[in-house]
């Protein structure tokens, strides 16, 4: 491929898409705790702002309580063609999305396609901004040219998704962390599609083909505009009665100085601040020891956790990882359309 034909830099996370059945308490998480703006739109539906665009977080009523699919913004049509031209290149089902699906997400228009772990793939050109003031108890969010934040997911097949996103988005790996939690040997490799370090990464066990994560999305992030704002919202999500994950840390790769709760639907939110942001003439992949400089302890972890952990690693083995071959350099199927949503 061309280095003209390249996406990177144009791609960036735009928005995100939650099935949830636990409205009441995802109102405030989102609202009261993490302090974001919240616009109720019928019973079944509920979004979330973090700026101008009208969505970053669509939730809508559902049984997974889980991230069922992820938006990228493209910065132009020419982007959007030549990632729609190579999806279906590779016989990968490409769908529109309906002019009900696209208001709802606050786009013009948005194409659909399959991705790892389920998680269905979206892109659009055009987010629709609002002109409502932001009601919100943060003082703001970092987006732009970096996107939202970033999407971190465990895998069986942590090569396959790298491959996807290679293909799809020409993402270019930032570093590696290898880490061991409870006895457990992980290798995290970490994506970046634009300046922002990464937004996506992909953790698996070292030597072994377990996935010990219910959920398909361990952990999103989102990036405060100030410290005061992350201090303010961990006191928030204390006081609050939200489960924590991680008390507050820094990570030795992107030095984002953040904490993890957990969400209703079970997967983490980081709220972080200040991460680096890459220079591409001078960056060089490297492997670092351990997630953190200092803090993100585990926070009222018990062994029955533990066990649940190893229990549900070891029923992975028994439940096949879709990974799109088609998409990951791996090759065979593709999934029908009927097969994601």
């Amino acid at each position: 491929m061309n280095a003209t034909d390249s996406v990177f830099g144009a791609v960036h996370l735009g928005y995100l898409v939650i099935e949830t059945n636990r409205f009441a308490d995802w109102r405030r998480f989102g609202t009261e705790a993490i302090g974001m703006h919240r616009d109720d739109l019928d019973s079944g539906t509920m979004r979330f702002r973090l700026d101008d665009q009208e969505c970053r977080f669509l939730l809508r009523r559902g049984p997974a309580e889980d991230v069922v699919a992820t938006g990228w913004h493209l910065d132009g049509h020419t982007t959007f063609e030549r990632i729609e031209a190579r999806i279906r290149a590779h016989g990968v089902p490409v769908v529109e999305g309906t002019a009900e699906d696209a208001a709802l997400r606050g786009v013009e228009r948005l194409l659909r396609f399959p991705g790892p772990k389920g998680i269905t793939q979206e892109i659009y050109t055009t987010p629709v901004k609002s002109a409502e003031p932001l009601r919100m108890l943060a003082s703001g969010f970092v987006t732009g040219d970096s996107g939202m934040g970033h999407v971190a997911v465990t895998s069986t097949k942590p090569a396959q998704l790298r491959g996807y996103f290679n293909t799809v988005f020409d993402a270019r790996l930032t570093d590696y962390i290898d880490e061991t939690i409870s006895g457990v040997k992980l290798k995290i490799r970490f994506l970046r599609v634009n300046e922002r370090h990464h937004s996506i990464a992909i953790a698996a066990v070292r030597g072994l083909p377990i996935d010990p994560i219910r959920t398909r999305v361990q952990h999103l992030n989102i990036q405060a505009a100030t410290l005061d704002d992350v201090a303010q919202s961990y006191q928030r999500v204390c006081e609050l009665g939200f489960d924590m994950a991680l008390s507050v840390g820094q990570h030795t790769n992107d030095k984002e100085l953040s904490y993890y709760a957990r969400t209703p639907s079970g997967f983490e939110w980081e709220v972080g601040w200040n991460p680096i942001v890459i220079d591409e003439s001078t960056w060089e992949p490297t492997t670092h020891q351990g997630i953190s400089i200092w803090g993100h302890t585990p926070v009222g972890q018990t062994i029955i956790d533990k066990l649940d952990q190893f229990r549900l690693g070891a029923l992975s083995l028994a439940r096949p990882e879709n990974t799109v071959p088609a998409l990951s350099g791996a090759g065979g199927r593709t999934p029908s359309p009927y097969e994601w949503n």
